[in-house]
């Protein structure tokens, strides 16, 4: 059923509460493996942002067996449309040629060795080559293992311990320590990191103010909307000023925004950068990069794992960019990103829901409004809800890959009309309980700042 269809089904079925469902879709083997977990994992899950108080517990599935493209199957077969994709790394498809041809290489040679690897160098140059303030580099696993690394190297560097922060930056002590599920950190930590707010360069300069000759990092990431009156430019003047390394948290931008990340793409250029996420489209790898006379504290600091450099991470990140470079795939993700989103206002517009696609093409997400204009996690969960029942994963951010087509990005909308429709309705008839058939999402963490 596509859009035009779903109108002409509205208007023949005039007062019908609801419009017709697709096919029940079976669960149970999804629901087999989480009565397992419960008994065995803590909370269930390894990733927070994987388990199913973060979709809508009793229609999405919990488990995916397998991936080709943009597309996943789950553990009873049931094919998706995927836009989380892995919450963010695989930047290419699942199961892409390429990027797999070259792990699988190196696992017949042996991942990890007693001594170095060559990819480790082969790696690091092309990074050098391609980020601006790439001057040296270290690898880590994850992006927390990276943002940990850059603000031990500002300390380091500037002998200051406190840290200034925008947004999210992983589960290390020195953030985590602002969330709700901060349990095992030492209180310590509270005293030493300052939030500030997004295009709002006076909030930094506040803290500057309280904290004089203390803060030695000033670290944000790129959230949803483009910097306003030369913010970024700002943010690192004003950390120059006053004595700090300013850090920008490229673990979601990077590789997307432009191959040298958001610093490429906004023309600036910050004194440590962190990477990971679609740098091996889905392998476990990142990178702590930045200007000589500050990596050089590494040579200091103890930031060493058994698996930082090992070579299947390795491996799939230089096969990785070089499909961005041949493929042209930044420019792609772009258009498939402006496509997506272009239809769903169009959709917005014609419904008359109150929605935003927030954040650029390449990665973007949905904030629903209720009656009051307040962000409504419940109505989005109903959306969630119609269209995973329709074949569609969405989840928290919206990621574009080289394997979203036309199709896909046609399908998708086509499921989206269906899913806004019965928002619409839910809302015209002021509930959205009487709609839903699985439990309303939540958040992951509450921000204590």
């Amino acid at each position: 059923m596509n859009r035009h269809q779903v109108v002409k089904q509205i208007k023949d079925e005039g007062n019908r509460q609801r419009l017709v469902d697709p096919p029940a879709r079976n669960l149970s083997q999804s629901e087999a493996w989480w009565a397992r977990a419960k008994e065995i994992i803590p909370r269930g899950t390894q990733t927070l942002s994987k388990g199913p108080d973060q979709f809508v517990d009793g229609v999405t599935p919990k488990y995916l067996d397998h991936g080709q493209g943009c597309h996943v199957w789950d553990v009873d077969g049931n094919e998706y449309i995927d836009y989380p994709m892995a919450l963010g790394p695989v930047l290419l498809g699942y199961n892409y040629a390429p990027v797999v041809e070259a792990v699988t290489r190196e696992i017949r040679k042996g991942t990890t060795f007693t001594l170095m690897s060559p990819l480790e160098v082969q790696l690091a140059e092309l990074l050098v080559e391609a980020i601006p303030c790439a001057e040296m580099v270290r690898f880590g696993k994850n992006g927390a293992d990276a943002t940990m690394a850059a603000i031990r190297i500002a300390r380091a560097y500037t002998g200051r311990d406190h840290v200034a922060f925008c947004g999210y930056h992983g589960c290390h002590d020195w953030y985590a320590i602002t969330t709700s599920l901060n349990r095992g950190i030492p209180r310590f930590n509270a005293g030493l990191i300052h939030p500030f707010e997004y295009n709002r360069p006076q909030t930094l300069e506040a803290q500057f103010a309280l904290y004089p000759d203390k803060i030695g990092a000033v670290i944000m990431e790129v959230p949803a909307e483009d910097p306003q009156e030369n913010f970024l430019q700002r943010v690192i003047d004003l950390a120059h000023k006053y004595g700090a390394l300013f850090i920008l948290d490229e673990i979601c931008t990077g590789f997307r925004w432009s191959l040298g990340g958001a610093q490429e793409y906004y023309g600036i250029v910050p004194d440590l950068g962190c990477f990971g996420k679609g740098m091996a489209n889905g392998f476990s790898i990142s990178a702590v990069v930045g200007k000589k006379e500050f990596m050089k504290e590494l040579n200091d600091i103890f930031f060493s794992m058994t698996f930082s450099g090992e070579t299947i991470g390795l491996a799939a990140s230089i096969a990785t960019i070089g499909e961005i470079r041949k493929k042209g795939v930044i420019d792609y993700i772009w258009q498939q990103g402006k496509k997506l989103r272009e239809g769903l206002y169009r959709i917005k517009g014609e419904l008359k829901v109150d929605v935003e696609i927030v954040g650029h093409p390449p990665r973007s997400g949905f904030v629903f409004r209720d009656a009051l204009g307040n962000e409504s996690l419940d109505i989005k969960s109903l959306f969630l809800q119609e269209t995973h029942k329709r074949g569609v994963l969405f989840g928290g951010p919206v990621y574009l890959s080289l394997s979203h087509s036309d199709e896909d990005v046609e399908r998708t909308l086509d499921v989206s009309y269906e899913a806004m429709s019965i928002v619409k309705k839910s809302v015209d008839e002021g509930s959205v309980d009487r709609f839903m058939e699985g439990q309303k999402m939540g958040a992951v963490y509450r921000s204590r700042r």
